[in-house]
């Protein structure tokens, strides 16, 4: 009793299935009976979009962790949770007396290594020439002196008037002479080097109080708070977290037999959970190798948030391989559903005749027929309870005007 009823089972399937296609003495008297009037449409190839459906997560335009750079209590907190900023608008200020002091403590020892070198107390200058600094002068004087004297001595031994002992002398004064003013220019370059240190501890200095103020650095929105008033933050730590939320990233993985038609430019439509909108964006970036082991392709697509999206949220995806990929389509009320099984009843000689037909994409009111079905056959629309073999009569559904690519029009051919 068992065993037999999957064959009674598959013969009630198999006398439906006969019932449908070819009916019995009913059938034959409704397809000898009078011509029943039906709408028809002509199946046509029609420009679609080829899509790709996948799974994607939004993720925020930037994203940063705001750090201090300079440790000290925090005297300014103007920002909270959800606080829209511009770029450079202000985060937090740290009490800056401590660093107001070590640049004016620069500045003095930056003024007295000017003064050092003959520079002017204030400026922005430091070039100075070595020759021309008081030691500079005043050894290179002595020089020209005993040059002079030397060279003067020298002549006169030459013509015997001075002895060999004065010369000596007037020879050892001058290599002193020479030494002094080398041992002066190189003074001089010693401070030079002090100069350019004070130079750059002034600079740091400043730095360092600029650096009290943390300010955004790009436009965003604030989505955590870190820190609270009055309390003394070492370097390094986090104040607060920004993020860039328009547009959004759009992050996909494309598999790998997909990847081949994907590249920057083409457009994604997104919808997100709980919300019944459809979202559009642009592919901007492809990575430029696959990952090894997931064997996907990474791509990011920016999206503009429109005041609704936000980070974090998971998306189904519609990626716009093709904006125009012919198909064969037929309007969605010309298709039959029974069992699983999907049908079209064509009209060929006066009379209806059943095709089973394998379907591909969709739109709201139209379907593409991948296999079942050629170019030019007449397809009856809304065929209700026809059957095949019953004799029609076709009113040709006409439209003057052809679904633009992705459309959800029904498809038909003009007249």
């Amino acid at each position: 009793m068992t065993s037999s009823a999957p064959a009674l089972a598959t013969g009630l399937f198999a006398a439906l299935l006969v019932s449908c296609s070819e009916p019995t003495g009913g059938g034959r008297t409704a397809a000898n009976g009078p011509a029943r009037p039906v709408r028809t449409v002509t199946a046509e190839l029609r420009p679609m979009e080829r899509l790709i459906s996948l799974t994607g997560s939004l993720a925020a335009q930037e994203q940063a962790t705001i750090s201090v750079k300079v440790a000290g209590r925090v005297k300014t907190l103007a920002v909270d949770i959800g606080s829209v900023l511009n770029q450079g608008e202000l985060i937090a200020q740290i009490e800056p007396r401590d660093y107001e002091l070590r640049v004016q403590q620069a500045a003095a020892a930056l003024a007295q290594a000017r003064a050092t070198v003959g520079l002017p107390l204030d400026g922005n200058d430091d070039r100075f020439e070595p020759e021309k600094t008081t030691t500079g002068r005043q050894t290179k004087a002595v020089l020209d002196e005993v040059t002079k004297s030397y060279q003067r001595i020298k002549s006169l031994h030459e013509q015997g008037v001075l002895a060999k002992s004065e010369l000596d002398t007037a020879e050892s004064l001058y290599t002193v002479a020479v030494n002094r003013y080398e041992a002066a220019l190189e003074e001089a370059q010693t401070r030079r080097a002090a100069l350019a240190q004070r130079r750059a501890e002034y600079e740091l200095a400043k730095q360092q109080l600029s650096d009290t103020t943390v300010n955004a650095p790009f436009s965003g929105i604030l989505q955590a708070r870190l820190i609270d008033p009055g309390e003394f933050l070492a370097a390094g730590a986090p104040v607060a977290e920004l993020v860039q939320v328009d547009p959004l990233r759009l992050r996909v993985d494309i598999p790998e037999r997909e990847s081949a038609a994907v590249h920057p430019g083409q457009a994604v439509r997104l919808t997100v959970e709980g919300d019944t909108n459809i979202y559009h964006g642009l592919l901007t970036r492809v990575s430029p190798a696959l990952d090894e082991q997931a064997r996907v392709l990474r791509v990011e697509a920016d999206v503009p948030s429109q005041g609704v999206l936000r980070p974090g949220l998971f998306a189904r995806v519609q990626l716009v391989a093709r904006a125009d990929d012919p198909g064969l389509a037929v309007p969605a009320n010309a298709l039959v559903v029974f069992a699983g099984l999907e049908k079209v009843i064509i009209v060929r000689d006066g009379k209806a005749v059943e095709k089973p037909v394998d379907t591909g994409r969709r739109g709201p009111d139209w379907v593409e027929v991948v296999s079942g079905l050629q170019p030019g056959e007449n397809i009856v629309v809304d065929p209700g309870n026809l059957r095949s073999g019953q004799a029609v009569v076709m009113t040709v559904v006409t439209d003057d005007t052809s679904p633009p690519v992705g459309s959800g029009r029904t498809v038909s051919r003009a007249p």
